[in-house]
């Protein structure tokens, strides 16, 4: 199987107060830790979308251009379905991708990997893989092309969790570390991700 990635990077940072996918950790941007994790992963040509004004982020990622692909959501202000649909509609001649939130700094290849290979030998075929941790859905998600259609289908009004719900029954999901909940919204939480993630 052939799988592709679409990071999620075209927020406003609103609640963080600065752009908080160029903060810092452990040396790097987080957007770098997600795409040098994807890379690590073995999963090539990742798509990150961006919004309406992307320089910062693309001054950023500069180096890695050459191994990524860019897409601009027109319709930022829409949120994050409108963002997974336009980068979907950049992939090509995949049978799965990965939905990566560019604000989930502690992203683990391994993770990645043991989601794919899920995939590729669960005998249930699964459309959706998803990590938990103690009872709660986390990302990154992967989706089977059977479901892309549909996704490319949903309204802003939807949320990608309903869609999820509604194929519960075709859904893996696996134990998984504590990072697999968390993201950077605020001060705080950034502070406590910096914390978990020192080497």
């Amino acid at each position: 199987m052939k799988f592709g990635a679409v990071v999620l990077a075209a927020g406003k940072s609103e609640r963080m107060g600065q752009n908080k996918l160029l903060l810092p950790l452990n040396g790097k941007t987080l957007i770098e830790t997600i795409l040098d994790a994807l890379a690590a992963a073995g999963v090539k040509e990742p798509i990150v979308v961006l919004n309406k004004d992307p320089g910062e982020i693309i001054e950023a990622i500069r180096p890695q251009l050459g191994k990524v692909k860019i897409a601009l959501n027109l319709a930022d202000e829409e949120g994050m379905i409108s963002s997974f649909q336009t980068g979907l509609m950049v992939l090509s001649n995949v049978d799965a991708a990965f939905l990566i939130l560019g604000d989930q700094p502690i992203l683990d290849p391994k993770i990645i990997i043991q989601m794919r290979e899920i995939m590729e030998n669960s005998k249930d075929n699964p459309l959706i893989v998803s990590p938990v941790h103690c009872g709660k859905n986390g990302h990154p998600l992967l989706f089977s092309r059977q479901l892309f259609g549909e996704l490319l289908s949903l309204k802003t009004s939807q949320t990608i969790r309903d869609m999820v719900q509604d194929h519960v029954a075709k859904m893996i999901t696996f134990e998984a570390p504590e990072w697999t909940i968390m993201d950077v919204y605020e001060p705080q939480n950034y502070d406590r991700i910096v914390r978990l993630a020192k080497p």
